[in-house]
């Protein structure tokens, strides 16, 4: 199994919550159509090269601190595109887990 096989394997949650993308210079604003604790799937945006690492910034649902770690896009097509959070804080990763498992995510 591939490691994008491995991450896909990540219960996933319908969010519609924006995510901050920083590269350099470079600043966006990204909606999230999708959260799990191995990433984040964007729509309706345009898409960043397949291997960029970008600096992410994002408030969960129902508050607390923001959550902030490296992202590496890993697929891009159309007007969409999937990240997987690279160092992400174990606190990090718990808040998101606890919210996949509120919000019922199965795949």
């Amino acid at each position: 199994m591939s490691d994008s096989q491995e991450r896909r394997r990540d219960r996933r949650v319908p969010v519609e919550l924006w995510i901050e993308a920083e590269a350099g210079d470079e600043l966006y604003f990204h909606r999230a159509a999708n959260l799990s604790v191995g990433g984040a799937f964007f729509d309706k945006t345009i898409p960043e090269p397949v291997g960029k690492v970008v600096q992410l910034r994002f408030a969960l649902p129902g508050g607390g601190p923001e959550v902030t770690c490296k992202g590496e896009i890993v697929n891009a097509q159309g007007f969409a595109m999937g990240v997987h959070f690279m160092d992400l804080a174990e606190s990090d990763r718990l808040r998101i887990e606890e919210l996949v498992k509120k919000l019922g995510g199965d795949t």
